[in-house]
């Protein structure tokens, strides 16, 4: 990964990471003041991380909450604003709790700079996360 990749070609090795649950790679991906947003977190959930030590903090091993096993789709759009991408995304797999399915589509706007990602604003729907345990991650 350098500054000079793609910004898609960034986001896909954060996916891969993320399937591969390589949580130091992903936080790697991220400058040392990167901002994490959730516009639509639900009570108790963060709604913003801010700088790459509380945006490690949170993704701790989230295998404890959801075995993910899959991203059927993944769409990615190119913006207008210099290293920002649109994307469209669906994750499945299992509920660790209870053994059910899950799934979540979402959509996130991302934007790199210098090959890092310096903000993430991630729009998954909150609804599917009050489903599960361990609420205020």
């Amino acid at each position: 990964m350098t500054a000079h990749t793609a910004p898609e070609d960034l986001y896909r090795q954060g996916l891969r990471m993320l399937l591969d649950k390589d949580v130091p790679g992903r936080v790697g991906l991220w400058d040392e003041a990167g901002v994490f947003e959730f516009p639509f977190a639900p009570d108790g959930w963060p709604r913003r991380l801010e700088g790459r030590g509380a945006v490690a903090a949170y993704m701790r091993d989230p295998s404890d909450l959801i075995g993910l096993h899959d991203l059927p789709y993944v769409e990615i759009h190119r913006a207008d604003a210099p290293g920002t991408i649109g994307v469209e995304m669906r994750g499945v797999g299992r509920v660790v709790e209870t053994g059910g399915p899950f799934g979540m589509a979402c959509i996130a706007v991302v934007t790199f700079e210098g090959g890092l990602i310096v903000r993430y604003r991630d729009y998954g729907n909150p609804l599917v996360a009050q489903g599960l345990s361990g609420g205020g991650r």
